[in-house]
């Protein structure tokens, strides 16, 4: 790991599924405010992403 903790590369981990999404201007000028505005160490765009994923699905019921 680098001086700021987060892993900036190596192996991935084997335990999840890479997945390629395409994401319109606007939402990535949205999740890239959000980014900016969370305190240090800030979070990659995977894992913002991530974190949105996990708070939707929770919202929604899930996992069921």
């Amino acid at each position: 790991m680098s001086e700021t903790g987060k892993n900036k590369g190596g192996r991935p981990r084997v335990d999840a599924t890479p997945i390629t999404v395409r994401v319109p201007p606007v939402q990535l000028d949205t999740l890239d405010a959000w980014i900016a505005d969370q305190p240090e160490p800030k979070p990659s765009r995977p894992e913002a992403i991530r974190e949105a994923l996990t708070e939707h699905l929770k919202a929604k019921g899930y996992p069921k």
